[in-house]
């Protein structure tokens, strides 16, 4: 094994980006050469968060734990469709700064970074969308680098931050993204007390603190990871394309179910900045409806709608809405 000073420095480096994401990114002198490389030391906790889910061989399982962990699924799942996408990187509704603190806060818990990181990739996405600037194309880079490849090299790690300069203004967001591991601490210490304490007050439930560490933390983000990855993946593959807009973006009934929405990707790559993704009634998104709710409750305003010519320009194949 290589253990000259360049090679430690290089690991350590990776190590305390674990914890801090912040001024390191610009200073690490191998950057720039191995934009492309994965990452193997600074992704291992993303590599734990996998293995960890066999654990669930050693510690069972109970109704209980499997429904906080699906909970745990749709709750991170919302956050990341209707704020981290629908909110950070479209800005299509409004809502208060404190609200939007406490939104990039329930994104962060889903573990796929922090709201500028995430914001900035996406809006890179779509201005390259399936070309070869698009680091998460399967046309250009095939399945595996679409899925889940493209995030975890240097270029992936470092995003352009010059297409967030609207979110950068505000210190608290940089804040939750330069440590953007905190949250994910949290929630996991969380479980793991929320199983201790119905282990001591409902012993019937058939749960302890280890067995809602594994379900409700490890296997529920495992699986909202790969629901949001498909949405890069598997929706510009399969599935029908309503509008020509360029790319490969498709329609995919399956996935809208999964990601509560996100599926109805060609409606949303032919208008981004809508706050609706399932333009007719019988496209089913959990993620505006739930938006819209909150619109009621005051929580968020100015949600953007899909205009009607927008939304039948081009159109093909297309039923009536009535």
């Amino acid at each position: 094994m290589d253990t000259t000073p360049s090679t430690l420095g290089r690991l350590g480096r990776a190590v305390l980006r674990w914890f801090d994401t912040g001024p390191l990114e610009a200073t690490d002198p191998a950057a720039t050469a191995t934009q492309d490389k994965i990452e193997w030391a600074r992704i291992l906790p993303f590599i734990g968060m996998h293995a960890a889910c066999l654990f669930v061989i050693a510690v069972g399982w109970s109704p209980i734990a499997v429904t906080v962990a699906v909970i745990g699924y749709c709750v991170r799942m919302f956050a990341i469709t209707g704020f981290y996408h629908r909110y950070f990187s479209h800005r299509s509704f409004k809502t208060s700064r404190v609200g939007q603190f406490i939104f990039g806060v329930l994104g962060a818990a889903a573990v796929q970074r922090g709201p500028l990181w995430w914001a900035a990739h996406h809006r890179h996405h779509h201005a390259h969308s399936d070309r070869e600037e698009d680091t998460h194309s399967p046309v250009q880079h095939g399945f595996i680098r679409s899925h889940m490849g493209w995030f975890l090299t240097t270029k992936g790690f470092t995003p352009d931050l010059r297409r967030v300069r609207d979110l950068m203004q505000f210190p608290e967001l940089r804040w939750l993204d330069r440590f953007d591991i905190l949250v994910p601490v949290a929630l996991a210490v969380g479980m793991f007390g929320l199983g201790v304490l119905l282990e001591s007050v409902a012993p019937e439930l058939g749960t302890s603190g280890w067995q809602m560490l594994v379900w409700g933390f490890f296997v529920s983000t495992v699986a909202c990871y790969h629901g949001t990855y498909t949405i890069n993946s598997l929706s510009h593959v399969f599935g029908r394309q309503r509008y020509r807009t360029g790319d490969a973006s498709r329609n995919n009934w399956l996935l809208a179910f999964l990601t509560l929405g996100e599926g109805w990707h060609n409606n949303h790559h032919h208008y981004p900045s809508a706050a609706r993704q399932g333009f007719y009634w019988w496209e089913i998104d959990i993620t505006f409806y739930i938006l819209k709710l909150l619109s009621w409750l005051g929580i968020i305003w100015d949600l953007k709608p899909v205009p009607i010519s927008a939304r039948d320009h081009s159109a093909r194949r297309i039923r009536p809405l009535r």
